[in-house]
């Protein structure tokens, strides 16, 4: 034949081969009308072909294989030629399907997929069962990735009855067979992006397989790899179901069975450890049963000393042990035999740790593990955490192979186990896995009993480094957002109690959790293991309450760390930063925290010998560059006031003075700024690290403030976008750590700040800088709005002290940003004006509030809401300064500004109290200030006439809507601004009454209290009766208000029981008050209320007034009588209108009150004595 010619012949184009091997398969096709040819010579040369076929794909992959549909061709027409009483030739043709499509990963086009498939299953139901495991494989391989093509052949293969269901139950005795179902399985639940997913029934029926193969033992007659792949495919298979499938874990049982299954599969095959775990996990405070072999362990304690000691003189001087994959690593520290390492153990003390941050970490293992005293397990804990090294075994080379070879496939099961846990983690909700945190987080071991097994266990044991990177994944996803659960733990106070508080559990748990991955860190070498252990501290310390817990587990992290900083891999020192970043945001300021940011830069330092690198030995560089003002010369040593403390001055030095020369292979992986600096991750994580000191610590930072101003300035001066990005960053910080210093309600000392002057120098260098450049032409958004909120964190008081040319610039510079078609940059510069507005030095400017009002309207019809949302705010503000400068500066003020802006400003913000409730919140407000605002002539002005109307209907629907309460909070506060105004027709216009009524139904039946609380302030706000239109109006907010009052205490959220004291101040304040107006005419109803509810209104008042007595004791009023004032005035109004009533009815309102008067200060009479 032709068609004969080898296959291995030089110079094929790609896929020729396989073109020669379809017109071979084409030649042995009975042609119509041919004779038939010979059965067995055709069988002699089918076999021959698929031997040469099977034979090419078993090796390895070129780098242009044949086309798909080439590969589909062949396999079809294999297929078509090979009937299914031709049972080798089936097996055979099975075995090439799955060979060709592994080797040259081609997926199958539905047309064809769907003959193959039909082929594989019918070749399941008719062939002998000695094919079965060939055919599987086969259809394992046809189904990879194509599930969402395999709808209609479900019901034949995962059905009740269905051929995999069959052939994967915990029966079938054949492990091979069962196996090549379980994959194939496994394959059908992958899921394709975009395309439909397994329906329910299908899913459940894969769960319950996969988690029957994971419940399933070993039996002693099952190959030991074999029975690791059957885990290793059913674990496959589940990741699959939670990760394609989106599937929520939700049932209690059904959790518990996965998670116990996932915790003995992550111990699977681990040296020295053998678990049995229970049918099913179930939510606990406590470690749950999970019982060991002994014989194991007692087995495993021998070999690990001998290995110690062997270990050791093989390694002995070396700094970077062999990533030897499976193999055994060295033990948790160089430092001498388990006595010793207990002793020293036993030894820490906070202040033991004073070494050098660049010597070797494996030298310090007794800075690490703290062991409470009493508790010596130094010896019993310890050994059972050795490594077993295949160098002890005690068997032949070969057994050594297989041995090898089964210690790979049981780590494999470990890290596909904890790969699935991983996934599981994100099914299952965050609230409901803290059930089972003490099955997987390592908690203190009790007096007389080991330590349960965890997570830790992996981290620190597992021979592989893949293995125990997978588990501190694990461990990181776990503690990811786990704030709330873990803000629980206290162990400040001793307890001495009966029982342990949960409480103690958990900080128990934090505390072992600290422990534990101290000790991995130094005995890691795995760099890529190294990094995921600092990552999960910088997890932990994120989420762990430090104030809650005995100090000293900061210190231990944060001197433990340092030595990593000059570690060789670049990912390490990236992730050493980031911790010590968590370190310093974590509930800052936290005492330890400041303590240790106050150690001199030497301690630690200076000791280091050869080992420090030339940046720590030269420690005033960076300074000398920029001289710091004020600084008195020749300190003595250990003052935080002669040098920077240790991080400052690391994360300065990183990210401004010159590389040494290469760190790290792993350099090349992160082009640096013409290889001049450290790498860009190393330069960005010290600048991120530098800004949250600046925000956390600013006491300890200002004393630098110029320099970081200095490093801030030189990061936005670079090319790189990121490292300008961060500098724009550190800058904001600096500013708002001034603005902090200086609130009205800061805990600063006047002279601990920093001085104005040196504000006022700083802001001349940005802008004599690359601030104004960065915003007028940076390309990049980002950064433009990074610079934008940087320049709005300048102190006022320095602003004002700015040359004016540079004031101008700063405000051009906003102006005009406001007009960018970036929304971004648009909202970040809305946002600037309406801090700007509010300087006192700019907000007398009517021509800088005109310029700032027109931009600020501009902005409020953006299309973009977070550009709308900026602006009302700063047009709340804006607000804010026409009432500041009314009450300040009078008519002239008011004259001076347009009337068209004004009528401009009503109608925008009576049209963004429409948008959505991030806008309305201060357009409300906005509407409250304009409206209040108003001069008669403008109320007379024919053309604000309809805006005003429109815009008080704004209100009033804003108070009724079911808006948010921050919403209604803003509408209510905004009406009593407009009840301010005596311009307005309060008492006599029409939505008078709409006000009233609108703010009298919040105030009895609003969920939220602090919505009630402003709409009785509202309420109590206009000074004169008239202001309240007719007595029926009046009396039915006087009825409203005493319901109010008796329901102050009603509520069904229990957070919003802690504001009704509020509540009712705010209502006797309002009561009182339309008391000392009421008309003769109002006293009847006002009678009648008190006739009937006067036992609880009394009960009330007394409280209030008892209240302020507490109140000015406690400092809060001036007027010590203002309460008592109110109410003898109130007291005063009625009796002189009760006496022009004698005779005509009964009311005697005052002579109620004055006995509420009497009673409150013979109750004042009997505290004092």
């Amino acid at each position: 034949m032709a068609a004969v010619a080898g296959p291995e012949e030089p110079g094929l184009e790609p896929g020729g081969s396989f073109r020669r091997y379809l017109a071979r398969l084409g030649a042995l096709r009975p042609q119509p009308g041919a004779e038939r040819p010979d059965g067995g010579r055709r069988r002699t040369e089918l076999h021959l072909l698929f031997d040469q076929l099977i034979s090419e794909s078993c090796g390895p992959a070129p780098a242009a294989g044949p086309s798909p549909q080439d590969v589909c061709a062949l396999l079809v027409q294999a297929c078509q030629l090979v009937h299914l009483d031709q049972e080798h030739l089936v097996s055979k043709v099975c075995q090439l399907i799955h060979h060709v499509l592994n080797r040259f990963q081609v997926m199958v086009d539905e047309q064809n997929l769907n003959f193959l498939l039909s082929y594989c299953i019918s070749a399941l139901k008719q062939c002998s069962s000695w094919t079965h495991v060939e055919i599987l494989q086969a259809l394992a391989a046809l189904v990879y990735n194509n599930g969402p093509k395999c709808q209609k052949y479900l019901p034949d293969l995962l059905g009740k009855t269905g051929l995999l269901v069959q052939f994967s139950d915990s029966a079938q005795p054949d492990m091979e067979l069962r196996r090549a179902a379980v994959r194939s399985m496994a394959n059908l639940c992958l899921g394709v992006p975009g395309q439909p997913y397994l329906d329910e029934s299908y899913r459940i029926v894969c769960f319950q397989t996969f988690l029957s193969v994971l419940q399933s033992s070993k039996t002693s007659d099952v190959d030991d790899i074999a029975f690791c792949m059957l885990l290793q495919n059913a674990l496959k298979g589940i990741q699959s179901l939670l990760n394609g499938g989106k599937m929520k874990l939700m049932q209690t049982d059904q959790i518990g069975s996965l998670l116990a299954v996932l915790k003995k599969c992550m111990f699977h095959g681990l040296p020295g450890l053998s678990i049995e775990m229970p049918a099913a996990l179930y939510p606990a405070p406590l470690p749950q049963y999970d019982k060991r072999s002994p014989v194991k362990q007692e087995q495993s304690e021998p070999a690990t000393f001998k290995q110690t000691g062997n270990r050791r003189k093989k390694s002995k001087g070396k700094q970077r042990r062999g990533e030897l994959g499976e193999e055994g690593r060295e033990d948790l520290g160089d430092s001498g035999n388990e006595s010793v390492l207990g002793a020293d153990m036993l030894k820490l003390r906070l202040g033991d740790v004073q070494n050098s941050p660049c010597s070797d970490p494996r030298t310090r293992a007794s800075d690490v593990a703290y062991v409470p005293a009493g508790k010596d397990h130094s010896s019993s804990h310890y050994t059972s955490w050795k490594r077993i090294s295949s160098s002890e075994s005690e068997y032949s080379d070969a057994e050594g192979g297989i041995q090898s070879k089964t210690r790979s496939y049981q780590a494999n099961v470990r890290q596909g186990a904890l790969a699935c846990f991983l996934s599981a983690i994100k099914s299952i909700e965050k609230r409901v896995l803290y059930g089972y945190w003490s099955a997987f987080v390592p908690d203190a071991p009790g007096i007389g009993s080991p330590q349960s097994v965890s997570l830790m266990t992996i981290a620190l044991k597992d021979p592989s480094p893949k293995t125990r990177a997978c588990a501190l994944q694990v461990l990181s996803a776990i503690l990811e957002g786990s704030k709330q659960f873990l803000s629980v733990a206290e162990d400040a106070n001793d307890h001495k109690r009966a029982f342990t508080p949960f409480s103690v559990t958990i900080a128990s748990s934090i505390r072992e959790l600290h422990r534990c991955l101290l000790l991995a860190l130094v005995a890691e070498s795995s760099s890529q293991t190294l990094t995921q252990i600092v990552k999960c501290l910088a997890n932990l310390v994120s989420n762990a309450p430090y104030s809650r817990l005995k100090p000293g587990l900061l210190t231990r992290v944060w001197n433990q760390i340092k030595p990593y900083i000059c570690h060789k891999d670049v990912n390490v020192r990236v992730s050493s930063l980031t911790l010590l970043g968590a370190i310093v945001s974590v509930q800052a300021p936290l005492p330890e925290v400041q303590l240790l940011l106050q150690q001199p830069s030497s301690s630690g330092l200076n000791n280091s010998g050869s080992a420090t690198p030339h940046r720590f030995n030269s420690s005033e560089q960076w300074r000398k560059a920029f001289p710091s003002e004020g600084e008195p010369p020749d300190n003595p040593a250990g003052c935080t006031s002669s040098e920077p403390c240790w991080l400052l001055r690391l994360c300065v030095s990183i990210i401004v003075l010159p590389r040494e020369g290469s760190c790290s292979d792993s350099d090349a992986n992160f082009p640096s700024f013409s290889s001049v600096y450290e790498p860009c991750p190393l330069r960005l994580e010290s600048l991120q690290v530098l800004a949250l000191l600046v925000k956390g610590y600013f006491s300890v930072a200002q004393s630098y403030f110029l320099e970081l101003g200095e490093v801030a300035c030189r990061c936005m001066e670079e090319m790189d976008p990121s490292i300008q990005l961060h500098g724009a960053k550190l800058l904001e910080e600096l500013g708002t750590g001034v603005l902090q210093q200086y609130k009205p309600d800061s805990a600063v000392a006047p002279d601990q700040r920093v001085p104005i002057s040196v504000v006022v120098t700083f802001w001349t260098m940005m802008l004599n800088g690359p601030l104004p450049g960065t915003l007028q032409n940076s390309p990049h958004a980002t950064l433009q709005t990074s610079a934008c909120d940087a320049l709005s964190s300048i102190l006022p008081e320095a602003f004002s002290s700015l040359q004016n040319d540079q004031q101008i610039l700063c405000v051009t510079l906003l102006l005009g940003l406001n007009h960018s078609e970036n929304p971004l940059v648009k909202a970040a510069a809305a946002r600037a004006l309406g801090v700007y507005i509010l300087f006192s030095c700019l907000r007398q400017d009517v021509m800088f509030v005109a310029d700032t009002a027109n931009a600020i309207l501009n902005s409020l019809h953006d299309k973009s809401p977070n550009v709308r949302a900026k602006a009302a705010w700063s047009l709340g503000n804006l607000t804010d300064t026409l009432i500041i400068n009314m009450e300040t500066m009078g008519q002239s003020f008011q004259e001076e500004f347009s009337d068209l802006l004004l009528l401009k400003m009503l109608q925008s913000a009576t049209e963004a109290s429409k948008d959505r409730d991030k806008v309305k919140s201060n357009a409300v407000r906005a509407l409250g200030n304009v409206l209040h605002f108003l001069q008669p002539y403008h109320i007379a002005n024919p053309r604000f006439r309809e805006a005003i109307e429109e815009s008080l209907q704004a209100l009033i629907s804003t108070v009724q809507s079911e808006a948010t309460m921050k919403v209604r909070w803003n509408a209510c506060y905004a009406l009593g601004n407009v009840f301010k105004n005596p311009a307005l027709p309060l008492g006599e216009a029409p939505w008078t009454t709409q006000a009233y009524s609108a703010l009298s139904s919040v105030v009895k039946s609003c969920k939220n209290f602090k919505v009630r609380i402003k709409s009785a302030m509202a309420l109590s706000i206009p000074s004169k009766r008239e202001c309240y239109g007719s007595t029926e109006q009046f009396c039915q907010i006087w009825s409203a208000l005493v319901v109010a009052l008796q329901k102050s205490e009603d509520t069904e959220d229990f957070l919003e029981f802690k504001y009704s004291a509020s509540l009712r101040t705010q209502i006797c304040q309002a009561l009182l008050h339309l008391l000392s107006l009421a008309k003769s005419t109002d006293l009847p109803v006002i009678w009648e209320t008190i006739t009937e509810n006067g036992d609880a209104i009394k009960s009330y008042v007394l409280q209030y007034l008892k209240s302020g007595v507490e109140e000015n004791e406690a400092g809060v009023h001036t007027d010590l009588c203002e309460r008592e004032r109110v109410l003898k005035g109130a007291i005063e109004h009625l009796g002189g209108i009760e006496k022009e009533l004698e005779g005509k009815a009964g009311v005697r309102v005052s002579v109620y009150l004055e006995d509420v008067l009497t009673n409150h200060a013979n109750a004042t009479e009997l505290t004092e004595a």
